[in-house]
């Protein structure tokens, strides 16, 4: 069952990063959630749909994965945790859910995009340290230019930002930045409020 959220309490809040591969979104959500802290929920598509349900990214097959994946954010937010939810997400397969997602989120809701062009991907994918076995023509065939969501909160964040740009536009932009955590380890374990006392006392 769904946790309510206390009255006068702003629900949490929803981020969505999405990209064609190699576009580094799965680096810059993992880098924002980093530098955010426990309270907020890392939901990667290829995991959830690659390792979890072992289904394949098509049209052909009436996928899963989309109804899956929001479904599993939708979980998360209910539960108080943020949600970073990352991937290629093609609008072809995923707009409807993720529109849906978002227009029953009651929170703050952030979309951003990672406008990359398929030279800089495949220039990308070359230097990750566990590249995925693919190829040019395999990324070719992926590629779709300015796949966007077309949402009034989407943020167009274009391939001249260098990844700590980009962690420092979606943490600013989505108001992670001063979002304090609603769940239960981050407001009331004991080890991480040690963890908290100990970052303000070496604070400048």
């Amino acid at each position: 069952m769904p946790t309510s959220h206390p009255e006068g309490l702003v629900p949490p809040t929803l981020v969505i990063i999405r990209g064609n591969s190699g576009s580094g979104k799965t680096s810059a959500a993992r880098e924002a959630r980093r530098r955010y802290g426990r309270g907020t929920a890392l939901l990667e598509q290829d995991y959830l749909r690659r390792t979890l349900l072992r289904e394949h990214d098509t049209a052909h097959i009436n996928p899963v994965a989309p109804t899956f994946i929001t479904t599993t954010a939708r979980t998360a937010l209910d539960l108080n945790y943020h949600v970073i939810l990352e991937g290629i997400l093609h609008t072809e397969r995923y707009a409807d859910a993720l529109h849906h997602l978002i227009d029953h989120h009651p929170g703050p809701t952030a979309v951003f995009y990672l406008d990359v062009s398929y030279d800089e991907t495949i220039r990308r994918h070359l230097t990750r340290a566990e590249p995925i076995p693919v190829t040019p023509d395999e990324m070719r065939h992926w590629y779709t230019h300015r796949d966007l969501l077309q949402t009034p909160t989407e943020t167009v964040i274009p391939e001249t930002s260098s990844l700590d740009q980009t962690v420092a536009t979606i943490l600013r932009d989505s108001g992670l930045t001063t979002a304090a955590p609603r769940t239960p380890c981050p407001q009331r374990c004991q080890r991480c409020s040690r963890e908290a006392d100990n970052s303000h006392r070496h604070l400048p």
